[in-house]
């Protein structure tokens, strides 16, 4: 696709620089934007800088960035701050790698962080590490705009000399630094910030955001499939207008279809926030932050823009990037391009057996899985038993969940979890932050283990078995990714969205939650390959509490 040599756009100019809004043509040529004149114009469509997610996994779309490029336009983004952390932790730099060149084969504006842990912690087993020497290359790269979330807050409360060193090249290399310290409040966030981080996304209370906005920091408000803060978040926007930007973090395939930032952007304006306000928060601020090489509507910028029918509406009539049109009317222009299929995944299938937990006396530890939250919960109670095994407990919605290695052939870890709702079936997954070890949870062990293995088999996907019924969606590229159109992706997957909560899930994103429950970086009571792990004491922990 090829960038109009020139052409004029008239209509209600949305000046975020100037912070003003004015009747007026815009002059575009070479991907540019010539000139800003104002004049009257009967046009009354609006004209604004397209969109950017200032936080995203691109992976957790399950679509490779080529494909999530097609599906965002049509929502008037044209750019994301990219942490490749999931792909990172299955192939490393070379995971890194594909998703910079994948998304360099269309007309979007992806740029990536360098992943600060991977592996996250030495509780799980991932695929690949990322040490001092690749961020030292990636750093290098005009693509890489930051040093990726530093989940690794123990480490840097510490001075763990590793994580130290890792902050000082994004320092040497004058690129921030993202944060990750879910509840970390008062000195030790200070001490936290003081290191050199810049934002974090993981507030889940506006008492945590104002704390951390205090010592300096920028709050990126998190709307996604799963994690979803705006509303506990949302006075920010009045309160420190300069100190925040938003972002969706994770965003599933069907979520993705119905809308992004656009969403979000509308919806912040209905609560009365004003929209230029909105605007810089969700454009405006995230440039200036990351340096991003995108424009903002003003004589000689790249000519990255959207057209829109009203502030109210906010309907997406079409987006611009550097001057080529690629989307309209709710199309995207893009073309879906072929590429490599690069993946790690060597677990072998499981059985029955590998399942099953010998009762002792005593109560046993199990998560609780919060609706919209990353955090769980953690409760002893007694378990059910059947026959000297402990099963599944539907009356109590007690199931039995496990993790298995997909990396290396090992035995399944298995734990109990309240708060999912099945009835009956099993749910299974590849996407299992951060190492993306194939995790699952169902009523039955003979469910479980048909799930499981079909994702096994496919080396990669979600997965749902429900007696006779079985589904998957394939996700060949890393365990991941797919590399199919992605609103066949979106409707395969709304299908087993629809399909898990018909067992009974009372989750909004039971898939999404799923994947998070083996994030051990989030507290409190998580599940690795390893075993059960107390986010709190940041420890492997036994099932059975005696």
């Amino acid at each position: 696709m090829k960038s109009d040599s020139q052409f004029t756009i008239s209509g209600h100019i949305v000046d975020i620089v100037r912070k003003k809004i004015f009747r007026g043509t815009l002059a575009v040529g070479n991907g540019r934007i010539l000139s800003v004149k104002e004049e009257r114009t009967s046009e009354e469509k609006y004209i604004l800088p397209g969109l950017i997610d200032s936080h995203i996994h691109v992976e957790s779309s399950m679509l490779v960035p080529s494909e999530f490029a097609r599906m965002a336009v049509v929502h008037g983004t044209v750019a994301t701050v990219s942490d490749p952390h999931e792909i990172a932790n299955v192939l490393g730099l070379n995971g890194v790698l594909f998703m910079i060149t994948n998304g360099k084969k269309v007309p979007f504006k992806f740029y990536f962080g360098a992943p600060s842990c991977v592996p996250a912690t030495p509780f799980e087993t991932a695929g690949a590490s990322i040490g001092l020497s690749e961020i030292d290359y990636l750093l290098q790269m005009d693509e890489v705009k930051y040093l990726s979330e530093m989940m690794n807050f123990p480490g840097v409360l510490n001075n763990d000399k590793v994580v130290m060193d890792k902050i000082a090249l994004a320092v040497k290399y004058n690129k921030p630094v993202d944060g990750h310290s879910p509840g970390v409040t008062g000195p030790d966030a200070q001490k936290y910030i003081g290191a050199g981080i810049s934002t974090d996304h993981e507030c889940y209370s506006l008492e945590e955001a104002l704390d951390k906005i205090g010592y300096g920091m920028k709050i990126l408000i998190r709307e996604g499939s799963a994690a979803k803060n705006f509303e506990e978040l949302s006075e920010l926007i009045n309160l420190h207008p300069d100190k925040i930007m938003f972002c969706s973090d994770d965003k599933h395939p069907n979520d993705l279809q119905k809308g992004h930032m656009n969403a979000l952007v509308k919806r912040a304006i209905a609560k009365g926030y004003d929209p230029i306000t909105v605007l810089r928060s969700c454009v405006y601020n995230p440039v200036q932050h990351y340096n991003l090489h995108v424009g903002l509507l003003q004589p000689g910028d790249p000519a990255d823009f959207i057209l829109i029918n009203n502030l109210t509406d906010f309907k997406v009539l079409g987006t611009y990037i550097t001057g080529i049109k690629v989307a309209e009317n709710g199309t995207s222009l893009i073309k879906s391009i072929s590429d490599t299929l690069p993946n790690c995944f060597t677990a072998s299938r499981i059985s029955v057996e590998d399942l099953q937990i010998q009762a002792q006396s005593g109560m046993i530890r199990i998560q609780k899985a919060i609706d919209g939250q990353l955090i769980t919960g953690c409760e002893k109670v007694n378990p059910k038993v059947v026959n000297g095994l402990i099963v599944s407990d539907t009356d109590r919605d007690i199931l039995k969940m496990t993790v298995i290695n997909r990396y290396i052939p090992s035995k399944p870890a298995v734990n109990f979890i309240h708060g999912f709702g099945l009835k009956r079936g099993a749910i299974a997954s590849s996407v299992a932050h951060d190492s993306h070890n194939v995790i699952a949870l169902g009523t039955n062990d003979e469910d479980i283990v048909s799930a499981v293995n079909m994702v096994i088999g496919t080396k990669g996907g979600i997965a749902l078995a429900d007696s006779h019924e079985k589904l998957i969606l394939p996700l060949p590229v890393a365990g991941l990714m797919s590399e199919n159109d992605g609103n066949k992706v979106a409707e395969l997957y709304d299908m087993l969205d629809k399909k898990a909560k018909a067992l009974g899930s009372v989750l909004h994103a039971p898939y999404m939650t799923l994947s998070f429950m083996a994030l051990l970086v989030i507290p409190e009571l998580k599940l690795s390959d390893k075993g059960l792990f107390d986010g709190k004491k940041f420890t492997i922990i036994d099932l059975f509490s005696n």
